[in-house]
C-alpha cells in the first residue's frame, strides 16, 4: 500500500512541476511583451513630442537620432526590444505608431493589435 501511495504523490508532484513550469515560461512571455509595449508606448510618446515641435517634418521621414532627445531619462540611444527568442530588436520609428521591428516586418508574436504587448495597441 505504501508504495502505492508513494507512486501516486510523486506523479501529482510532477505533474505540478510541469505545470508549473510551463506556467512559468507563459509568464516570462508575458513580461517580455509587457515591457516590450512600456518601450513603444515611450517612443510613441518621443515620437509625438518631436512632431508637435516641428509639425512640417512629415513621419515618413524621422530618424531615430531626431527622437533621441525627447527620450525620457536622457537617453542616449534608441531603445530595442527583446524578442521571445532572446533576439534584439529595434523599433521603427518612421510610422506611426512606431513598431518592432524584425528584418522589414512589424514585429507582434501576440498577433493583436490591441492588446498592448509588442505594440502601443489602440
Amino acid at each position: 500500500m505504501t508504495l502505492i501511495e508513494l507512486t501516486v504523490v510523486l506523479c501529482i508532484l510532477m505533474a505540478l512541476i510541469g505545470t508549473s513550469l510551463m506556467v512559468s515560461t507563459k509568464i516570462s512571455e508575458w513580461r517580455r511583451g509587457r515591457e516590450a509595449g512600456e518601450t513603444l508606448r515611450t517612443v510613441y510618446a518621443a515620437q509625438r513630442m518631436f512632431l508637435a515641435d516641428n509639425p512640417a517634418v512629415p513621419v515618413t521621414s524621422i530618424t531615430p537620432a531626431q527622437l533621441i532627445p525627447y527620450l525620457p531619462n536622457k537617453a542616449v540611444a534608441m531603445p530595442t526590444v527583446t524578442s521571445l527568442t532572446g533576439q534584439q530588436l529595434a523599433i521603427r520609428v518612421d510610422v506611426s505608431p512606431p513598431v518592432v521591428n524584425s528584418g522589414g516586418v512589424a514585429y507582434d508574436p501576440s498577433k493583436k493589435s490591441g492588446d498592448n504587448l509588442w505594440d502601443v495597441g489602440e
